[in-house]
Parts: structure tokens; sequence; C-alpha cells
């Protein structure tokens, strides 16, 4: 499975939006601070998560997320 995911972080309130094929794993990370885009606003908790079955379907749903109007769709929809 590959999966679409949001992280909002404890501090801040700021929201990222990531891509992995080990959604669990890519969390630790994150807030590990093994993230160097990440890791100044560490900790994070899952925020919103879809599975894929198509990485290629994921990935493009991810670039979506991460454009102007993906960032609307986010905020409107997905997260608060």
């Amino acid at each position: 499975m590959y999966y679409v995911y949001i992280l909002q972080s404890l501090r801040d309130k700021s929201s990222y939006v990531g891509f992995s094929e080990d959604l669990k794993k890519r969390l630790i990370v994150h807030n590990s601070g093994g993230d160097e885009y990440t890791s100044r606003k560490k900790p994070f908790e899952l925020a919103w998560y879809c599975a894929f079955r198509n990485k290629k379907k994921a990935l493009n749903f991810e670039k979506y997320l991460k454009s102007g109007s993906g960032r609307a769709f986010l905020k409107k929809h997905l997260i608060e």
C-alpha cells in the first residue's frame, strides 16, 4: 500500500503533507528529527491519511495536496 498523509505540528499547528510506503515508520522518522524539513516543528500527530493501491495515484494526490488548490481543499475538508 501507498499512503498520502497529513501531519500536524503540536508546536505551531502547521501541517505537512507527505507520501510513504510505511506510514508508522515515517511518523517515527518525523518525530525523531530524522527529516530535515520537519525537524524544527516536531512533535507531530497524524491528522489524516489515505491508502492507495497504485503508487502513481498516491504521488499525484500528494502533489495535488501540495498545490494551491490542494492546500485550500486540505484546509476546508481534511484538517481544522
